[in-house]
């Protein structure tokens, strides 16, 4: 069965279970309501093998980067675990971030900031340094924020850094044409640290350019 992820929901506030992100609503039947339970497979893998996502046990070289005063990273991730990982991998960056757990969420948060920064007759890059989202997330996944922001005039220069542990041709081919700045696979801080280095720097230069991946995609 394939749905759409609007029908996914945050099971954040609504579920005690680490083992739980979302829920999705199989049908648009109220009087069946037919509802499953999306498991957090980070969650999982990190309870079986925990030594492969502990920034503890990896050899962490970040680079520091200029963040424009005020200025913050948008992250939108469901998993807790990869929120956790990422906000030490971001501290360690020193880049100062506001973490969302859909990406309706973070979008919200992105079109208050743009609408601040008209207001203020700022540039956007004063206000969002950049953004860095999962894929499959429940609400609104990664493609349709990514396309979101790269078709709207305000945001389409702010970089944004696919983080997600989906891979194939055809993640590959989706990537690119909704026009992300970078892609890394989920878990590999060092990666992550250089692409961002990438494409913040290209945006700091105003210029474009291909895909930014540390990792073969197909």
């Amino acid at each position: 069965m394939r749905l759409d992820w609007q029908q996914v929901h945050t099971a954040e506030k609504a579920v005690n279970g680490r083992y739980i992100t979302s829920i999705a609503c199989l049908d648009d039947n109220k009087e069946t309501n037919n509802l499953a339970l999306v498991l957090d497979v980070e969650q999982i893998l990190y309870d079986i093998v925990p030594s492969s996502h502990d920034l503890r046990a990896t050899n962490l070289k970040t680079n520091k980067f200029y963040i424009t005063p005020g200025a913050v990273a948008i992250v939108a991730e469901d998993s807790k675990v990869a929120r956790a990982m990422l906000e030490k991998g971001l501290n360690a960056m020193e880049i100062p971030h506001q973490m969302h757990v859909t990406g309706k969420d973070a979008w919200e948060r992105i079109q208050q900031l743009a609408q601040e920064a008209e207001a203020e007759g700022k540039p956007i890059s004063e206000k969002i340094a950049l953004v860095l989202t999962d894929l499959e997330m429940p609400e609104m996944d990664g493609f349709t924020l990514t396309r979101k922001i790269k078709t709207d005039e305000r945001l389409k220069k702010i970089p944004v850094v696919i983080h997600s542990s989906l891979s194939g041709s055809a993640n590959e081919d989706h990537i690119r044409k909704v026009k992300a700045d970078g892609y890394v696979a989920k878990f590999e801080i060092n990666e992550l640290s250089s692409v961002i280095q990438e494409v913040m720097e290209r945006a700091a230069q105003n210029v474009s350019g291909p895909l930014v991946s540390r990792q073969l995609l197909s």
